[in-house]
């Protein structure tokens, strides 16, 4: 059974930080992309970064200098690091992953066909 489950979410005030996680199991982890995609109220489903299956970062324009993908192959988790937090980052953060395609663009990372599978969210709200 495929899982992707995130955590590290929480309360957190303006200008700190957060390092939600994202752990999967039940497919191979080395052939998928993830990616990080947010919803706030009232708001379209957002997507912020990819990590590729090769490796590769990509970044939407409005987190890129403030939030970085990493992943632990070992473990079979990718993390994303949150800094500089604003209170208009409040959202609920999911994790995607994706079989392997290639990126043309950090454009390409939004494209919700690209993901197979879904986790369930981690809730992160930032306080003015």
């Amino acid at each position: 059974e495929v899982q992707l489950v995130e955590s590290g979410g929480g309360l957190v005030q303006a200008g700190g930080s957060l390092k939600p996680s994202c752990a999967a199991s039940g497919f191979t982890f080395d052939d998928y992309a993830i990616g990080w995609f947010r919803r706030a109220p009232g708001k379209e489903r957002e997507g912020l970064a990819c990590i590729s299956s090769e490796g590769s970062h990509y970044y939407t324009e409005s987190v890129k200098g403030r939030f970085t993908i990493s992943s632990d192959n070992a473990k079979n988790t990718v993390f994303l690091q949150m800094s500089s937090l604003k209170p208009e980052d409040t959202a609920e953060y999911y994790c995607a992953a994706g079989t392997s395609r290639p990126f043309y663009s950090d454009y390409d990372l939004t494209i919700l066909s690209r993901y197979d599978y879904w986790g369930q969210g981690t809730q992160v709200t930032v306080s003015s």
